[in-house]
């Protein structure tokens, strides 16, 4: 059995604002490393992963912790508990309650304090970035409605991965709907002052943000170069995580198609005659999830049951449009996922079901260079967010 896991955070729209701390860079490296592999946990399918270095504040105490998975669907940088040996400080509300947070995606949450450290990838580096620490055991009793959100996914086994690095187009995880209390606040953030925690408004500049919103320069987005994959899958393989748009030579748009997103950071994909609202791309989803409404349609694994297996490869074609009206068409494969597991870790052949919505996952990202712009931030096509590819 394959792990299916989708990764797009359910954060709220979020009105474009400065982020939290000051930050440094440097003109060298505006790169790193992307190997898709079978990860920390030694079973994921399709998971891009990287390295990140973590700092205390201030200091030159720091931690490189490999095994974390790269994700344009999600906003934060996340670090496992178990994976993490420094002491960082922790950030506290208002009245001196510690911060913790129930980061939300679809197929479960990560439960964990939120603590402040200096942040380097590449040579870019953010100082005193809130990021979160999960499944730290001093705040081991998750609140009702925080477990009520899925499966929790606060340990290696759970997760696939040592962290997330969230690099989607929004700069904080939630924004304005989590700055006010009341209905509306979707609940990501809780002050616990004991063992007891409730629910908490959290002002922009203390939720988990983007850290690359967060450089002094190559701040406004992110490109993921992947080479090909082609059917049948790859034990692993490797591309490059680039940081900025069009602000270096190795970041440049060029042909690529900008596609710009609504407030949910969604566009739309036309697929069988269908006009699907809610899509988006999203690197830390493992497969390409739609839902197939053919009357023969494309049978689901005996298996791995969150995915299609056809009896022959099918090649399919969809058509996506921004909020701009620019249309792209992308021709994909459905393979047989059953067959592919335990044998390959990269497969650009992955797809499964998806009711609510059309989610372009890594196997997009194979052969392309895929650029995500940060909502504000000015790049060469035009202000984010927008998608390209």
């Amino acid at each position: 059995m394959v792990r299916g896991i989708v990764f797009a955070l359910t954060a709220a729209a979020v009105v474009p604002q400065c982020g939290p701390g000051s930050s440094t860079g440097t003109s060298g490296q505006n790169f790193q490393t992307i190997t898709v592999n079978a990860g920390p946990a030694g079973d994921y399918l399709n998971g891009a992963f990287t390295s990140a270095t973590v700092c205390v504040p201030g200091q030159s105490s720091c931690q490189t912790i490999s095994g974390v998975l790269i994700d344009t669907g999600s906003t934060g940088l996340r670090v496992l508990s178990s994976a993490l040996t420094l002491t960082l400080p922790q950030q506290n509300d208002a009245s001196g309650s510690p911060l913790v947070e129930c980061a939300q995606f679809l197929d479960g949450f990560t439960w964990g304090p939120i603590q402040t450290a200096d942040v380097k990838l590449g040579s870019e580096q953010a100082n005193a970035v809130p990021i979160q620490v999960i499944g730290s055991p001093a705040f081991s009793v998750i609140p009702a409605p925080c477990a009520a959100k899925g499966d929790p996914e606060d340990t290696l086994s759970a997760l696939g991965a040592n962290g997330i690095l969230g690099i989607a187009t929004f700069k904080q995880d939630c924004g304005s709907a989590c700055v006010a209390a009341g209905a509306s606040n979707p609940g990501f953030y809780y002050a616990c002052p004991s063992s007891v925690c409730h629910e908490t408004a959290v002002p922009l500049q203390n939720q988990v943000p983007n850290p690359v919103s967060l450089f002094a320069s190559d701040n406004n987005g992110t490109v993921i170069q992947m080479p090909s994959v082609a059917a049948g899958g790859v034990v692993s393989t490797s591309g490059m995580l680039i940081f900025g748009i069009g602000t270096q030579p190795n970041n440049a748009l060029g042909p690529a198609k900008v596609l710009t997103l609504d407030a949910q950071g969604n566009f739309s994909t036309n697929y069988g005659g269908i006009q699907y609202q809610s899509t988006y791309v999203d690197s830390g989803t493992n497969g390409i999830f739609f839902l197939d409404s053919r009357t023969t349609g494309l049978p689901i694994c005996a298996m791995s049951t969150d995915f299609y297996c056809p009896t022959t490869l099918q090649s399919q074609t969809a058509t996506n449009r921004g909020v701009n009206g620019v249309m792209s068409s992308v021709t994909f494969s459905v393979g047989n996922v059953d067959a592919l597991s335990g044998r390959v870790a990269a497969a650009s052949e992955v797809a499964g079901p998806n009711p609510r919505g059309f989610a372009w996952g890594l196997p997009l990202f194979y052969g392309r260079s895929v650029f995500t712009a940060i909502e504000g931030q000015p790049t060469s096509g035009g202000t984010g967010p927008y998608v390209a590819y």
